[in-house]
């Protein structure tokens, strides 16, 4: 089990980061709650990882804190709950806003989450309640900062691939995107605007 990779960050593309670590190239998912606050690329970054292990596919993801990878892993447990769609709640909102919305039964937030219907919201109040207590979830959650520059040759065309492989279908992430481009340099605040519109609305 890989549990925390150190390494130079060699290219980043929302959701996905290239970590190097002694010469081999890792490529890790994270949520976009850690992507916010990831390094630039050339610099060195810690994170804390969870190998989820497929027929087709060894895939890692990574969480910048233990909080996060704990909840992600906590989120795997619930039913109908996939690797894909935890990916795409940490990247919605942080651990605090989860656990407001789980703790008010606030269906309505969760199912603005990609991939998350009405009866998903509801699983996931229903089985989240008693773990997040554990998780220490609820305690007040530090928001991201704002993203170090980095460089891409077309912020708006990676944001809308990130939203894509968050689980928005493409017309959507298409029209989220565009909807707050403007003024935006980075794919990564595209992102984080278009996430928090729909959180928002």
């Amino acid at each position: 089990m890989i549990g925390q990779l150190r390494g130079q960050i060699l290219a980043k593309h929302p959701p996905q980061v290239l970590i190097d670590v002694g010469g081999v190239g890792y490529e890790v998912e994270a949520p976009m709650s850690t992507f916010y606050d990831l390094p630039a690329v050339g610099e060195t970054v810690v994170l804390i990882t969870h190998l989820a292990v497929r027929e087709d596919a060894h895939v890692l993801y990574g969480f910048l804190h233990a909080r996060d990878r704990a909840l992600f892993r906590e989120l795997l447990k619930v039913t109908g709950v996939g690797a894909k769609m935890a990916l795409a709640i940490l990247s919605g909102m942080d651990a605090e806003r989860f656990a407001l919305c789980v703790e008010q039964e606030d269906l309505t937030a969760l199912s603005r989450l990609p991939g998350i219907g009405k009866k998903t919201a509801q699983r996931l109040v229903m089985e989240m309640k008693d773990r997040l207590a554990g998780l220490g979830a609820g305690a007040k959650a530090v928001l991201p900062a704002r993203p170090a520059g980095t460089a891409a040759d077309d912020p708006l065309a990676d944001a809308i691939s990130a939203l894509t492989a968050l689980g928005y279908k493409p017309a959507d992430a298409n029209r989220m995107a565009r909807a707050v481009a403007d003024g935006a340099e980075t794919s990564e605040e595209i992102i984080r605007a278009a996430l928090r519109s729909v959180s928002a609305g």
